[in-house]
């Protein structure tokens, strides 16, 4: 069980991953203020899949799978098989905790050669957490836990190109109850994401993919009955492109990229000019977020053997403003008959803040097709 204070359940919780953001920033550029970028439930950009995980996190672009629905869903009409499922694990701070964790559940399926249906869950289990008061007088102990649903529908638009969308509810339940004299309650909102895809690959599979997609489109929320202190969600571009070479019948390579840009105003750093942030408007902080630098990149490469044995191997990169992260990935996947069991692993680099939370964490996943 950890001990947190109530103010820090209220102010910083809400970024528990990113927590870490406005103290990188300042490390990096200490003789001039930084603009710190965050939102709520940042658990929606954990990248889950182990595929894209032992890449980079790069996924816009990769070849459809059950998990394209997290980063891409314009991809599943253009899947080899007509349904699938996916179910992923991810230890979270893994070296602090052994609590926490987000699990994914994805599936879809094809109605016909131009739409597919798809589904999806995300849950993330924040552990046992005892809050204290300022004086250190234990208030309550709490499990608080994020979950995100998913539906979503895509259509080719013609044999090379595609479209999706999706709708998802956002259920965040960090705190409840009257706490120094503040009534906390779990936060509900809807988003949606729009998503498009482009098909290059030709009868030998080989060729370029690219894709955009736009996600957490919605609106705020909040965690007390003051309409004033909502907060927004990771709204977020990506941009994404692939080539895949085959050398024959065996062997191919596919190399990845990917970039992402918060659409979050940036944080600001006077106390008096808070209010004009929390009184903007969902669709104008989009339009403001083009001024932040809260951005990442993503470089990933996939080696195919026999369509059994993929080994990978990826970089990522996070501006200060973005969490100033910079990490190697490396991961595995076997195909087999029934199933393809994937794994990656974030090889530790960094220090202190600068340390991903999935340092010394090895991602699991599981993919099921059915022809």
């Amino acid at each position: 069980m950890r001990t947190f204070n109530i103010g820090f359940i209220t102010s910083c919780f809400l970024v528990f991953t990113f927590c870490s953001q406005e103290l990188q920033a300042q490390e990096g550029n200490s003789n001039n203020a930084v603009n710190i970028t965050t939102s709520a439930v940042p658990f929606l950009r954990i990248s889950p899949d182990a595929r894209s995980g032992g890449m980079g996190d790069v996924g816009i672009a990769l070849s459809p799978d059950a998990n394209s629905i997290f980063y891409n869903l314009a991809k599943m009409p253009f899947a080899d098989t007509k349904s699938g499922i996916g179910v992923t694990y991810t230890p979270w701070l893994r070296e602090i905790a052994d609590d926490v964790y987000l699990a994914t559940l994805a599936g879809y399926v094809k109605l016909d050669d131009n739409e597919a249906l798809s589904a999806s869950l995300r849950y993330f289990n924040l552990g046992e957490l005892s809050l204290i008061d300022y004086n250190g007088n234990k208030l309550q102990t709490t499990r608080p836990s994020e979950m995100a649903v998913d539906l979503g529908y895509s259509r080719k638009l013609s044999e090379k190109f595609g479209m999706g969308v999706a709708i998802r509810y956002i259920h965040s339940k960090l705190s409840t109850g009257a706490m120094n004299g503040v009534n906390y309650k779990a936060g509900n909102t809807v988003a949606g994401d729009l998503s498009f895809y482009y098909n290059g690959l030709n009868d030998k599979q080989a060729g370029w993919t690219a894709g955009i997609s736009l996600s957490n489109l919605g609106g705020k929320i909040g965690y007390t009955d003051n309409a004033e202190e909502r907060d927004f969600l990771p709204a977020n571009i990506g941009l994404g492109g692939a080539y895949t070479e085959v050398w024959d019948d065996k062997n191919k390579m596919t190399f990845a990229a990917e970039y992402n840009k918060l659409l979050v105003p940036e944080l600001p750093n006077e106390a008096n000019a808070m209010k004009s942030y929390r009184d903007k408007g969902v669709v104008d902080s989009w339009f403001d977020s083009f001024g932040n630098k809260a951005w990442q990149l993503g470089f990933g490469m996939e080696y195919t053997y026999n369509d059994q044995l993929h080994l990978r191997l990826g970089y990522n990169s996070r501006s200060y403003e973005s969490g100033n992260w910079q990490h190697v990935t490396a991961g595995v996947g076997v195909q087999f008959s029934f199933a393809t069991v994937n794994f990656s692993y974030l090889v530790p680099t960094g220090e202190k803040i600068n340390r991903n939370p999935l340092t010394n964490t090895v991602r699991f996943g599981l993919l099921f097709n059915w022809q």
